[in-house]
């Protein structure tokens, strides 16, 4: 065991145990596990341990958030859990969770175990291209010609990588994935062999963007020319029917002859409809994702960058931007370069420069400490420290360095920014964007798009964050008498809500109830995430009559086109959010009605909504609404209602300013 020996027990007794464990890889930051039982796991436990960021739930995978050291935690967890490195990492089990969910999870278990492998290799591939750029040395030597191999052997032969993670996640045998990716890069079935006997056979799907020269056949079976080798689609899809294949034929051959008849009958059966139909299909796939996506480009590079640059950083906090990782990286392995992905870029160094502002104007010493680092390791790449421990629990920041990753974007859509080859991360990813023919016209975008987001990124934190120091609290008579005729009438959570209650606050901001019904403490709400306060503060509430009345004076914020949630900013400035109902957007607005609308002034009683109980109820919806200050971290408390049930328009939350 290693130096996080400790950590690494609290994580996995905390985890559930052992025995709770399916299986366990890990990204650059998190430890990605797969749980058997979710609701064993103590959160709350793993969030406040030392040397723990935070915990996510995201694609299936239980993702415990460690920073840059997970790489030594891992090591450490492993022999808790009776598990190597390099052993397949899932156990045996029946798949869990929405079919986007299990997309998520099979995308980066397959592609975590080659991603550092992959990064040193692209930054060596880089550094070689930089430095015949710069004349250090000749393309025609034997020092171009190694360094080449060793940067450009893996993403050539990309297929025996993947075939063999693929398996690992597929439960398929990793030999027989290495095997399968072996053949898909054999010379005998690539584009080129495939036709050196002169010209096609005929063409199928002529004057589409299918179109597919057929020089040769299976059997009479048409087989499509493709060249398999540097992708990553046909593989993976390839490998995963091969895994039910094998599970297939383990049924019925006999235990005697197994050990070789089932390998053989997976690869007589899984090859074959490989190349004939699901490496086509999936080259197809791949096709029309590129042609939808170009046509965005089309229209507007800078709409498309600007909108990879605004929500990249969104995707990364639930793990959803592994989704996307295979449209990156099958770009660059077809095309030579990817600009659909790219302007993500921008993403890196505004986090960066979002924490050097913090770092320059907070009077927080232990948060000046954990800026510096944060900042260091967001150059280089890793920013999922500074979102976690930084720019979320602040808000405001993380919200300025969305934006300025949507300028940055932008930016980089309208002047087609690209990246030439796979590796490296951060400043380590520029030797990448020197053009093929090593003029430096691209790389100077590169750098110009990172001064200009770091410049906006910096100068915005500079302006708009302001950290907040605790207020001097007032003690007037009149204030205590006010608070001492409350102080039954709710709940005190701290010492400062108890301080408040006795008559030490600045002032109050009463907001009354928007439903007719019963009270439900945060707490005690179905819904994790409402009731883990990451969503803001308050109380949900149980509906005795279908109807939501403004709970206070101000602005209809936000009413979303399916009616289930109304966002409202109060003339005293306090966020709220009333959400109707849990899940209820699937209803996409049926047995809601609208009363008002986004953008209307609203004041405190006016009906907003009505929506029907009865069928909510009938549909299998649960009709908890929780009523949040989302913005609760700008206000000293919150302090809720004692009262069990509520009139519309009775007194329910009284925020302490």
């Amino acid at each position: 065991m290693g130096k996080y020996e400790d950590l690494a027990r609290e994580i996995v007794k905390n985890v559930g145990g052992k025995e709770n464990v399916s299986s366990l890889t890990h990204c650059i930051t998190r430890l990605r596990f797969k749980l058997k039982d979710e609701s064993r796991a103590k959160d709350d436990v793993l969030k406040k341990m030392e040397g723990v960021v935070t915990v996510m739930k995201s694609g299936g995978q239980y993702q415990v958030v460690i920073g840059n050291h997970v790489p030594e935690v891992y090591a450490d967890v492993l022999p808790l859990l009776g598990m190597e490195e390099g052993t397949p990492d899932q156990i045996e089990d029946t798949p869990s969770g929405s079919l986007f969910n299990r997309a998520i999870d099979a995308i980066s278990g397959i592609f975590q175990p080659i991603l550092g492998i992959m990064a040193a290799c692209g930054m060596v591939k880089g550094l070689n291209a930089l430095f015949v750029a710069i004349g250090l040395y000749s393309d025609a030597g034997g020092g171009y010609l190694v360094l080449n191999a060793v940067g450009d052997g893996l993403f050539h032969f990309m297929p025996l990588f993947l075939g063999y993670t693929a398996a690992k996640k597929f439960n398929l045998k990793p030999m027989i994935g290495l095997v399968i990716g072996a053949i898909m890069c054999y010379p005998g079935v690539q584009n080129s062999t495939l036709s050196a006997g002169g010209e096609a056979l005929y063409t199928l799907f002529e004057g589409t963007m299918f179109a597919s020269d057929v020089y040769t056949t299976f059997f009479g079976i048409p087989m499509i020319a493709m060249d398999y080798t540097g992708t990553v689609i046909p593989v993976i899809f390839v490998v995963y029917f091969a895994s039910k294949c094998e599970k297939f034929f383990s049924r019925f051959i006999p235990d005697l002859v197994k050990f070789f008849f089932v390998p053989m009958l997976t690869l007589i059966v899984a090859i074959p409809v490989g190349f004939l139909l699901i490496g086509p299909v999936a080259t197809f796939g791949s096709t029309i994702i590129a042609e939808t996506v170009m046509s965005v480009r089309n229209f507007s590079p800078l709409l498309a960058g600007a909108i990879v640059g605004a929500t990249w950083q969104i995707l990364v906090i639930f793990g959803l931007h592994w989704g996307f990782i295979p449209v990156y990286i099958n770009n660059i392995l077809t095309n030579g370069y990817d600009n659909v992905m790219m302007p993500f870029f921008a993403c890196t160094f505004a986090t960066s420069a979002v924490v050097l502002g913090i770092l320059f104007k907070t009077k927080d010493q232990k948060l000046k400490e954990m800026a510096l680092p944060n900042f260091i390791s967001g150059i280089f790449g890793v920013t999922e420290p500074a979102i976690y421990g930084i720019l979320l629990p602040l808000k405001k920041p993380f919200i300025i360095s969305c934006v300025a990753g949507c300028i940055g974007g932008g930016f980089y859509g309208a002047f087609n920014f690209r990246k030439f080859m796979m590796g490296g991360m951060g400043i380590f990813e520029f030797p990448a964007m020197i053009e093929p023919d090593g003029s430096m016209g691209n790389l100077i975008v590169a750098v110009t798009g990172v001064i200009i987001t770091m410049v906006i990124a910096f100068a915005a934190t500079m302006i708009f964050y302001k950290e907040e120091a605790p207020e001097a609290l007032a003690d007037t008579g009149a204030q205590g008498a006010a608070a001492g005729s409350r102080e039954q009438s709710f709940t005190a959570n701290d010492s400062r809500t108890q301080a408040a209650a006795n008559g030490q606050l600045v002032n109050r901001l009463e907001i009354a109830s928007p439903i007719k019904g019963t009270v439900i403490r945060q707490e005690a709400m179905k819904d994790e995430a409402f009731g883990s306060g990451a969503l803001g503060k308050g109380v949900a509430i149980l509906p005795k009559e279908g109807k939501v009345f403004a709970p206070a004076d101000g602005v209809i914020s936000a009413f979303f086109p399916t009616l289930h949630a109304i966002g409202i900013t109060t003339d005293t400035g306090a966020e709220l959010l009333i959400h109707v109902g849990l899940d209820t957007v699937q209803l996409n607005g049926e047995g809601y009605t609208a009363k008002a609308a986004e953008g209307d002034r609203v004041k405190k009683g006016q009906l907003l909504l009505e929506f029907d109980i009865a069928l909510l109820q009938a549909k299998g919806f649960c009709i908890e609404t929780p009523v949040l200050v989302t913005n609760a971290d700008d206000y000293l408390d919150i302090m809720e209602t004692s009262a069990e049930s509520v009139n519309a328009g009775e007194l329910l939350l009284n925020i302490i300013n």
